[in-house]
């Protein structure tokens, strides 16, 4: 009888959760505000553009920056790869060695 309560309570808060996700608005195609005048605000498409156009020549008229993305740095993805590589490759080092001696490891093996 428990099972089926906590079963049917799982089933009812998975169910909650999505409508109320799904029933979420979004905002992101509104990227400027209109006034009563027909004034643009901020962050309308034309300034996103030029902004964008600014970008272009400036990665055109430096070619040496790159992309921006520090791959092989601490912090880029090369670097936290590594880093996060080395944690659990020691973690599962550990115990690995751990568990090729005790109470538990078999017979014959250690």
């Amino acid at each position: 009888m428990n099972t089926k309560v906590l079963l049917t309570a799982t089933m009812l808060s998975v169910f909650f959760f999505g409508a109320m996700g799904a029933a979420s608005i979004a905002f992101a195609q509104y990227m400027g505000n209109v006034g009563g005048g027909g004034e643009t605000g901020a962050h309308t498409l034309e300034e996103i553009l030029e902004i964008q156009r600014r970008r272009i020549e400036s990665a055109e008229a430096n070619p040496s920056s790159g992309s921006g993305t520090p791959y092989l740095d601490a912090d880029g993805v090369v670097g936290a790869s590594v880093i996060a590589g080395a944690v659990f490759g020691g973690i599962a080092g550990a115990f690995f060695l751990r568990g090729r001696s005790g109470k538990y490891a078999a017979m014959g093996r250690g």
